[in-house]
């Protein structure tokens, strides 16, 4: 049974998300935590990793989900359920993109779904900034938010790379969260 929730659930992530992994992360929250796979502070763990491992965070997330939830049968299933219908989109899309890309009514879709996609991304960045500063103990909150100011600080203002901010972040956290 868990296996069809796997795929239940993963697939329909994968089929009502447009616009990439970090939209797609209120809808893996909400999921996660409904089945009881994992709370609201564990799903944020599982966010940073599958920032800092290579891949699609969607995917990722998945694949560790599946994992935990029913081994290596879940994490196969999870993985194949999120990316499916991507995979069935892009070749629907890719048959007729070419004749239709110009057409008012498809330029009209995508004038509401682009708006749309920045909402859920900040969806994504509203739960899971909660998520972390619930995470810390009371002492740590002041910390987390100054850690999170500088590294859009930084990335944002300074162009400094994300994945050397990522490491910086981490030896930080070493000293600061000991």
């Amino acid at each position: 049974m868990i296996l069809l929730e796997l795929f239940l659930s993963f697939f329909k992530i994968g089929l009502f998300t447009i616009g990439g992994g970090y939209a797609m992360l209120a809808l893996i929250q909400k999921e996660i935590v409904h089945y009881g796979w994992m709370t609201s502070h564990e799903f944020v763990d599982i966010v940073g990793i599958a920032e800092m491992t290579p891949g699609p965070i969607a995917i990722n997330a998945a694949t560790f989900i599946g994992f935990r939830s029913a081994g290596v049968t879940g994490s196969l299933i999870a993985t194949l359920a999120v990316i499916l219908p991507s995979f069935i989109s892009v070749l629907a899309v890719s048959r007729f993109w070419g004749r239709y890309k110009d057409f008012s009514k498809v330029q009209a879709v995508f004038g509401g779904v682009r708006p749309a996609v920045a909402g859920l991304i900040m969806t994504a960045a509203v739960l899971l900034g909660l998520a972390s500063f619930q995470a810390v103990e009371a002492g740590f909150r002041l910390r987390t938010v100054l850690i999170a100011a500088a590294v859009f600080f930084l990335i944002h203002f300074r162009k400094l790379d994300p994945i050397k901010v990522l490491l910086i972040c981490a030896l930080i956290g070493l000293f600061v969260f000991k």
